[in-house]
């Protein structure tokens, strides 16, 4: 690695060892981080190629996408930082490598692919119900961990519900071909959750098989086959696999069987591990989602993008910086009195409030062009002596929030808000 590449990485936090892989835009090596010891992954990609090939709109998406999807199956992102040449994302090491490898050595028990394929649905069950679609399923995105539990990674080709178009639908053809679903070939447009369910219907395929489904040499042939839902399962599968398996890879994405379904056939139901049914357990008395919030800390990364010369919100958003629904300031004010200044502004447009030692929800009365208009103020504290808000749009249309935050919320704060002299 080149020096000025090892220097800016590190940012005093992280010691740069072997390289791991690489890919046309970016390398991945394995790191230690000198402030507690841990093995990461640092991937470093090079702004100026990104740039060129107009790809920095994807960079900014897996960034956005992989800040949303904290899951026990999928690879987590610990930070992203910055130099003027490289964006490095600093994730989870995954120590047993790729699914793939074990694939490539001859196919799985049948209770071994359930464990791994029970590990995916649970993941990509997860990522839609947050509105993401990962469009690049395959083994070679399936990590091992040194216990064996699957990781799904590379959210580069992924995709948000915001990217929808007017019909509902995603319109960019890609992933691998193999795995591809045959209304993602079509380009009449896809949902991207029955996209994804059928790459995770060939990944089981492959996982009970040792080959694909659908092969020839011949791409387009392959594609017809992909098609007309062309494939035959071997002897050796059960008969409930088999069932589940076509189930999967139904080439009428309206009759494709859903996560839920799946998570709900026999076939899959058989020794779901503990950890599994406690995560559905918690999500279905809500646990999962609405834990009490103590008041969370923050590290130097996020006080750093206070600044506006440390400024790196453009890797995080999507939305033009007039569209924002999003404001985040910090203060040398207690929690209590962040809450207080809150509750006084709801006063004068009479909103309702709702409030815990680290929340705020303002609730308006008023029905504008898209409903009520709904704040979230989450307080986050630093110290004891200072602390950061984020507030965000929960409800309503964007335009009549960032009115109501410019005319209103912003001049009633603007006493206890931190600022520095340049």
């Amino acid at each position: 690695m080149a020096p000025e590449e090892r220097c800016a990485a590190l940012h005093g936090k992280y010691e740069l060892g072997r390289l791991l892989g690489h890919g046309t835009f970016a390398k991945v090596y394995h790191a230690r981080n000198v402030q507690n010891g841990k093995n990461v992954a640092i991937k470093v990609v090079g702004k100026e190629k990104v740039i060129k090939v107009g790809m920095m709109e994807q960079i900014k998406r897996e960034i956005s996408i992989m800040k949303m999807v904290k899951n026990m199956n999928i690879v987590e992102l610990h930070e992203v930082m910055a130099s003027k040449t490289k964006i490095y994302f600093a994730m989870e090491y995954v120590k047993g490598g790729e699914l793939f490898a074990k694939i490539a050595k001859g196919r799985l028990r049948e209770d071994v692919a359930r464990g791994y394929f029970q590990q995916l649905i649970s993941a990509i069950d997860f990522c839609h119900s947050r509105g993401v679609y990962h469009r690049d399923l395959k083994p070679e995105n399936l990590l091992l961990d040194d216990a064996g539990n699957l990781k799904v990674t590379d959210f580069g080709l992924s995709a948000f519900t915001d990217h929808l178009r007017q019909d509902g639908l995603l319109h960019t053809t890609c992933g691998t071909p193999a795995y591809v679903a045959p209304e993602v070939i079509g380009k009449k447009g896809y949902d991207g959750s029955k996209a994804d369910i059928w790459s995770c219907g060939v990944i089981l395929y492959v996982l009970l098989a040792g080959f694909l489904p659908f092969q020839d040499e011949n791409i387009m042939a392959m594609y017809k086959k992909i098609y007309r839902g062309d494939f035959k399962c071997p002897p050796w599968f059960s008969s409930e696999s088999r069932k589940l398996i076509m189930k999967m890879l139904e080439p009428n994405p309206n009759s494709r069987i859903t996560a839920s379904k799946i998570m709900d056939s026999s076939w899959f139901k058989k020794s779901v591990p503990k950890t599994l049914r406690h995560r559905e357990e918690e999500e279905e008395f809500g646990l999962a989602s609405e834990k009490v919030k103590e008041v969370e800390t923050m590290n130097a990364f996020h006080i750093i993008s206070l600044s506006e010369g440390f400024d790196l919100s453009p890797l995080f958003e999507e939305k033009k910086r007039d569209e924002k629904d999003q404001m985040r300031f910090a203060t040398t004010r207690s929690a209590s009195s962040v809450i207080s200044k809150l509750e006084e502004v709801a006063k004068t447009r009479n909103f309702s409030v709702k409030k815990s030692d680290s929340s705020v929800r303002l609730q308006g009365q008023e029905i504008g062009r898209k409903g009520k208009l709904g704040i979230a103020a989450d307080i986050f504290a630093i110290t004891n002596s200072f602390v950061v808000v984020e507030v965000n749009k929960a409800s309503g249309d964007t335009l009549e929030y960032n009115q109501f935050c410019s005319k209103e919320l912003r001049p009633a704060l603007k006493d206890i808000v931190w600022t520095t002299t340049k």
